[in-house]
């Protein structure tokens, strides 16, 4: 197998696939996976809510309380918000310079994922079990 002679990378670091931060790779795994899964379950969603339309509001309460669609908007709504708070963490790392300020908007981005998606999860257990 060829390689660049004019690499810097070490022949296990080529081989296992890391870049400089020994990081990179996994954090491009993790958004092609979290991608990957969300094409479905963001069909699904959409075409839940579109079903929804011109239903009364015992309707909708009844419809998103029913376990399939509680276990779909389960699915879906960590696995968007991981997603989200992976693609917000690169490019807060690209673009954000300062240590200190890239450090407080990681954190900052840390927390506003982890809220937003407790939100929802909350709002759709108080759904199913009410």
């Amino acid at each position: 197998m060829a390689h660049n002679s004019s690499s810097i990378r070490t022949a296990v670091a080529r081989v296992r696939h890391l870049g400089s931060a020994r990081a990179g790779t996994h954090h491009t795994w993790r958004m092609r996976i979290t991608s990957l899964a969300l094409l479905p379950l963001t069909i699904a969603f959409v075409w839940l809510i579109l079903s929804l339309i011109g239903k009364d509001h015992d309707a909708v309460r009844a419809t998103l309380g029913h376990p399939f669609s509680a276990i779909l908007m389960l699915l879906f709504v960590p696995t968007g918000v991981y997603h989200m708070m992976l693609g917000m963490q690169t490019i807060i790392e690209d673009y954000v310079h300062g240590e200190h300020a890239r450090t407080f908007s990681l954190m900052a981005n840390m927390f506003f994922c982890a809220v937003v998606g407790l939100a929802c999860v909350y709002a759709i257990l108080r759904l199913s079990f009410v």
